[in-house]
């Protein structure tokens, strides 16, 4: 059995395009993100970093990668049991679960990323990674700092706050004394924090009258770390995740409670690998080396 993850913002780079290009049915979902977002996003995937990296931009082509991925893995045969996505790829991860169509979660998370871009001026908020204090610490640390929330629990000793900058900053501050680690991450916004409620709200318009079907595979979601497969839920918590912490560790914990210990990252980037290889007891892949690694043994056994 394995789990499907996908990747969030942050692991966009320039020359996506050309590297997704190399799979056979890439140019049919260029086309087709051509036609319902009016870019080539083929050309923005290999646009300069600074581009790329706006929200509106690095959402839309992380989730058109991700798919992509996903489709190459599917085209050989190889299905998951359960999935979860980091973030933004929670969004994918519906996608691929056919909660709803690839061409309207391009649409959503384009809107996503407009929205959470919208929601304050650039510079206002900021973001910052702690390495080694745990959850309860950090939480503990910056309860008297205005401003700031906790927004990643990515693992167990690895937590990211969020919130106004001046806030950010002192809390960093009061951080760096205890943590081995703390840097500011270069983001557009205070991702997953209450200031994120309008973004929120319009995202709750856009999402009013579509339908969500059943998951044909349990997803493990962002703001509860639990699985399901009831679509209203899935709507509830997607909107929920924009102003909440995504409980990555939490949900990874949730996953090898089913049993299962072998992930496939499926997208740009291995942010989500990188993270989970720190644990002896999980095996996890990016998806190119595991496709890769498929070919070599099916090679040998003929």
């Amino acid at each position: 059995m394995k789990a499907f993850i996908f990747p969030g913002q942050g692991s966009q780079y320039s020359g996506m395009g050309k590297d997704f290009s190399v799979y056979p049915r890439a140019y049919f979902f260029f086309e087709r993100a051509q036609d319902v977002l009016g870019i080539d996003m083929y050309r923005l995937m290999n646009e300069d970093e600074e581009i790329l990296k706006l929200t509106e931009n690095a959402q839309p082509a992380i989730y058109l990668a991700s798919y992509i991925a996903f489709d190459e893995l599917m085209r050989n045969g190889y299905l998951p049991s359960v999935l979860a996505g980091h973030s933004l790829g929670e969004y994918t991860a519906l996608a691929a679960a056919d909660v709803y169509d690839f061409e309207l979660g391009l649409y959503i998370v384009r809107k996503r990323g407009e929205y959470i871009s919208q929601a304050l001026v650039p510079g206002q908020g900021t973001m910052a990674a702690v390495v080694g204090l745990s959850f309860a610490e950090v939480k503990r640390q910056i309860s008297g700092v205005e401003g700031v929330w906790i927004a990643n629990h990515n693992a167990e000793d690895q937590v990211v706050i969020s919130g106004l900058r001046e806030g950010v900053l002192t809390a960093m501050q009061l951080l760096k004394t205890k943590a081995k680690r703390v840097v500011e991450l270069k983001v557009s916004g205070p991702f997953h924090t209450p200031l994120l409620e309008v973004a929120k709200e319009k995202m709750a318009r856009e999402l009013e009258d579509v339908k969500f079907r059943k998951p044909r595979w349990p997803i493990v979601m962002n703001c509860t770390a639990r699985e399901t497969t009831d679509p209203q839920e899935i709507k509830q918590y997607v909107l929920e995740q924009i102003t909440s912490p995504v409980l990555w560790y939490d949900s990874i914990l949730t996953i090898t409670k089913m049993r299962i210990l072998n992930f496939i990252e499926v997208g740009p980037g291995k942010v989500l690998t990188n993270l989970l290889k720190r644990s002896g007891k999980i095996s996890c892949q990016h998806f190119t080396e595991f496709i890769a690694q498929q070919s070599t043994v099916e090679v040998v056994q003929v």
